[in-house]
This record gives structure tokens, sequence and C-alpha cells, in this order.
């Protein structure tokens, strides 16, 4: 029988990182992570092919700002064991994306029955982790006022290549009013290890982004007169390399809905 779903607004305010993890495992809950356990450090989610691990572990090793990676597991270990206690990679983030030969062919919210003992998994950092310092510091996020996923789009900045791995980065998109820009990219400047900075601020026609309207991956979110797009690094990026290279066989996260770990915010900036 089908779990009830929860929606964000039903999620306790002091939910710890396991418990809510345990509500996701448990098929309770299916949206985006956004806002959910605030100051403690979201992930993105690559699992890849052993024969392919090394070329992915490479590739983020050369372009730490959009995949800072936080974890990897051992080769068939279905768990992550130094961000989070009880965390099982196949079951604890809210929904997924299966590739074959590039192509998405479903969008389970379990990959249980589809782990192999080859496989390796990448946790990477995720702004989500920073937003929760942008909102104390009094910067709205748009696509949680508005109840939506935040706006993430394929951008045309090549990333650097390594092995068969290439292709371009994605970003996440936050409207910000002017007078709070440098407030947003001094604290998120300061958390690294979940992009850190922006990469670009302003005209998204510079970086490739055609419509701002219609991203590639979340939610179209309004931007109010006197605010301007701001783009950071998105972890979502391996999913433009599993598109672009198209190996056998790979799982992500759906954008948006990340694994909730144990790890403070506050650990990462260090």
């Amino acid at each position: 029988m089908a779990q009830e779903q929860l929606s964000i607004s039903d999620i306790p305010a002091n939910i710890t990182p396991r418990e809510m993890r345990h509500i996701i495992r448990e098929g309770r809950f299916s949206g985006p992570t956004s806002g959910l356990c605030p100051g403690h450090a979201q992930g993105n989610l690559i699992v890849l092919p052993k024969e392919d691990a090394y070329d992915f572990l490479l590739f983020a090793m050369r372009n730490p700002k959009p995949c800072p990676i936080l974890e990897v597991s051992e080769v068939g270990d279905r768990f992550f064991h130094t961000s989070s206690a009880d965390c099982d990679i196949a079951n604890d983030f809210p929904r997924y994306r299966v590739y074959r030969d590039g192509v998405m062919v479903d969008d389970p919210t379990s990959v249980e029955d589809l782990w192999r003992d080859d496989l390796v998994a990448f946790l990477i950092g995720c702004s989500f982790s920073f937003e929760s310092e942008l909102i104390e510091a009094g910067i709205e996020m748009r696509h949680n006022t508005q109840g939506r996923n935040v706006s993430m789009y394929i951008t045309n900045i090549a990333c650097e290549p390594a092995g068969k791995m290439s292709g371009n980065m994605v970003v996440s998109m936050r409207p910000i009013p002017y007078e709070q820009v440098v407030r947003a990219v001094q604290i998120s400047g300061a958390i690294p290890k979940v992009h850190g900075a922006p990469i670009h601020i302003g005209d998204p026609s510079v970086i490739g982004i055609d419509d701002i309207s219609k991203p590639d991956f979340g939610d179209a979110v309004d931007i109010h007169e006197g605010e301007v797009p701001v783009f950071w690094p998105c972890g979502v990026t391996p999913q433009s390399v599993v598109m672009n290279v198209k190996p056998k066989f790979a799982i992500t996260h759906a954008p948006g809905c990340m694994l909730i770990t144990d790890t403070k915010n506050i650990s990462l900036k260090f």
C-alpha cells in the first residue's frame, strides 16, 4: 500500500536529519528538500559502475566548484558512513533518476532493486546547505517562498574533462536584491565545500541561458524589479556529464531531492 505523502509544511522544524532520512526511506516524502533540517549539509548523488568511477573522481577533483565531493562509498557498499550514520544510499534520497546510455529511463523513489556489487556512489555538496545562512542574513530564497524547486540551467561553461568524463556546468539561480548581492557572495563564498561563491551574476545569456523563465531542471521563479539573478555552480552537473558521455548505467538524485546528512554546515567552512 502506498504511503501517505507528507509536504514540507508537515515536517517538524526541529526534526533531525536521521529522522528525516527515515521518513524518506519509508516512502512518506518524495519532494525537494530545500529548507529541511537547517544547519545540516545536503548532498547530490551520482552512482557509477567501478569501471567509470575513477574517471569521475578525477573529473570531480578537476572541477571542485560544481562537484565538491563530501564522501565516496566503497565499491558495492550501499551505505555512506562518514557524512551520516545509518544512511542508505538506495533509499534515503526522496527521488532518483536512472540513466542507461545517457537517457533517463526512470525516476523511482528507491533504487534498492537496481543496486549492484560493482557500483560506487559519490556524495557531492549542495547549495541548499548555505541557504539557511542566507535566510538568517535576511536574504529571501524565492523558490522556498513560492513552494517550488530551485531553478537550474545547463550553461555554456565547459568543465575540465577527465578520462571519458566531460560536459558543461549546471548552475542554480536565486534572484537577489541588488543591495544584498555582496552579502550573498560573502556568505556562500565562506563554504567552498558546498559550491562556494557564485559563478556568475547578472545577464544569463553570457553563460548560455537563452530564456531564464525555462530552466532545464527545477522550476521557474519570479524575479522582481530591483533584483538580479545570481548563479551558483550546481551538483546536478554530473547529470549533464552523464547525458553528454552516455555511460551504460548511472543513478543520480532527482534535481532538488537531496540527501540530508548529519554533517553540520559549519564544519564545511574549514
